[in-house]
């Protein structure tokens, strides 16, 4: 799991795009911000359709969580 001061920098860069973006402004370090999922702190291999990352996808898909999607079997 991602450090928790790394988390809580993201929430914050995340509330500062936010209000860029309701001003319609650009960010002045768009790069500093980068997805995380929101369960379990992950960067990598993060789903933007879903806003969550690959391991809890395949997880959420096979609860059935996620509306729509199934797990293939053939």
């Amino acid at each position: 799991m991602a450090r928790k001061a790394m988390i809580e920098k993201q929430k914050k860069l995340a509330a500062l795009k936010e209000k860029y973006h309701k001003l319609g402004k650009k960010m002045p370090h768009p790069t500093k911000y980068y997805n995380r999922d929101g369960v379990t702190g992950r960067v990598g291999s993060f789903m933007r359709d879903f806003g969550i990352d690959r391991v809890t996808f395949r997880q959420y898909a096979r609860e059935g969580k996620i509306m729509g999607v199934r797990k293939a079997s053939w």
